[in-house]
């Protein structure tokens, strides 16, 4: 029994000193934060998506702080809050917040099943980033969307959904906070996250991610990019250029004027709005006019009676007249086998004079000869 108690004893004593040694410890090297952190971090919408470029809405507190410790707010801003929730983080800090521009994701890609056609059946994980590292998904394109859908299962305000009818996915701009969540999802890097114009968030945006050439391209997508320049050579405001033979519009630089768009032949640039997507159709080669029908009545002309064309000349042997005599062969080519009227007289035969030598012959001529 006393063993028993004294094993209690000593235990609770050493109990007790690692208990005060923690204590001290932990008020020792204690670190104070901020109060300013929480009462941030209370206004923040608490979406934890990354948007603001921090791990959550507590670094974006912590973030805040800090930078109001340094003097200005500027390049800080939460997507999901939106200038609402800055200015209230600014008000807490002691700060003034300027306004960001809006910002939404853009998928840049219009190859629907339509434009671009199926070549194959993709039977694997319905993942983007599986079908993009194992092969090249349904379609011959090689830079289109896959239509696996991982950008819709990243976004947690549902602001984009895939179209089971096109393949392609749709951002609803109502919903979307550019938090970048669907942009980071893409193995393809389709989706694009572009500020916008005003509460309608106006842009307007190539659809097409695809480097070949215009030939090449236009095989595999009928809404394919063809870099013909011409809404390069359309903009006044130096917003668009063909790089890797495809379109850019750059949104800072754009003025929305809409000459990018007018002059496309694909109907490749999309006009973009919370209203929804407007897309030009393509266009067509001009046809040859029509010819102009012939009026009929008392004012009709008379119709152009045709000429009757010249017969041709019948053809008659022609007279030659000769007055040497004629060969055999020619008189049958001009008159025929059986009417020779101009017969040859029979050639002469020839005759040879016979002639003599004394001198001897040469041994060769004798042998010729048979003499030797």
């Amino acid at each position: 029994m006393e063993v028993i108690l004294i094993a209690v004893i000593v235990l609770g004593a050493i109990a007790i000193i690692l208990v005060c040694s923690i204590f001290g410890v932990g008020k020792k090297f204690a670190v104070k934060e901020d109060p300013r952190i929480g009462q941030v971090q209370e206004v923040l919408p608490g979406a934890n998506c990354g948007g603001c470029g921090f791990p959550g809405c507590g670094g974006m507190a912590v973030a805040c702080v800090k930078a109001a410790d340094a003097g200005s707010l500027e390049g800080l801003n939460c997507p999901v809050g939106g200038a609402d929730c800055m200015k209230k983080v600014a008000d807490i800090l002691g700060m003034e917040v300027a306004v960001a521009a809006p910002k939404a994701a853009f998928v840049r890609c219009n190859g629907t099943c339509e434009n671009r056609p199926k070549v194959n059946v993709y039977d694997g994980v319905k993942s983007c980033r599986v079908a993009n590292s194992t092969s090249m998904g349904e379609t011959a394109c090689a830079y289109g969307c896959l239509g696996c859908g991982d950008c819709e299962a990243a976004c947690q305000f549902d602001a984009i959904k895939v179209n089971p009818a096109t393949g392609i996915p749709e951002v609803d701009l109502q919903k979307c906070t550019a938090c970048g969540a669907c942009a980071k999802a893409c193995p393809r890097s389709i989706i694009e996250i572009r500020t916008v114009s005003g509460e309608k968030k106006d842009a307007f945006v190539v659809e097409c991610m695809n480097k070949d050439k215009g030939a090449a391209a236009m095989k595999v997508c009928a809404n394919a990019c063809i870099a013909c320049k011409k809404c390069e050579n359309a903009c006044g405001s130096d917003a668009v250029h063909v790089v890797d033979n495809k379109a850019y519009i750059n949104p800072d630089a754009c003025v929305l004027c809409g000459l990018c768009y007018e002059a496309c032949p694909r109907g490749t640039i999309a006009s973009v709005s919370v209203k929804g997507i407007e897309r030009k159709p393509k266009t067509k080669p001009a046809a040859k006019p029509a010819a102009k029908p012939v009026a009929s009545g008392a004012a009709a002309k008379p119709a152009a009676v045709a000429k009757p064309t010249a017969s041709a000349k019948e053809w008659k042997p022609i007279e030659i007249k000769w007055n040497a005599p004629l060969m055999p062969s020619q008189q049958i080519l001009l008159a025929g086998p059986k009417d020779i009227s101009n017969p040859v007289a029979p050639a002469k035969e020839a005759q040879f004079e016979p002639k003599r030598t004394d001198a001897p012959l040469p041994p060769s001529q004798m042998i010729l000869l048979g003499l030797k």
